[in-house]
């Protein structure tokens, strides 16, 4: 394997916590110019990774409201890159 943990989450994107809303998490890819962030819960381990497609494809879903966090959609996250 070539490179770090480290490097393996630096490449994956930002982190954002489980509590976070679908939409704020959007504004945050859209902000750092990514298409991934790493979901981490309140103890700041790293819980999986989310992508602009599962997020949209969530936010577009039956059933959506804007107060959907991200630790309510956990089929959209996938495995983390510290595992």
């Amino acid at each position: 394997m070539h490179g770090t943990v480290a490097a393996a989450v630096d490449a994956a994107g930002p982190q954002v916590w489980e509590d976070m809303t679908v939409e704020v998490a959007l504004s945050v890819m859209a902000a750092a110019r990514t298409g991934r962030l790493i979901v981490c819960d309140e103890d700041g381990l790293c819980t999986g990774l989310v992508t602009r497609a599962g997020l949209t494809a969530a936010r577009d879903g039956f059933g959506y409201t804007d107060r959907i966090r991200l630790r309510d959609i956990a089929g959209v996250i996938g495995p983390s890159p510290r595992r």
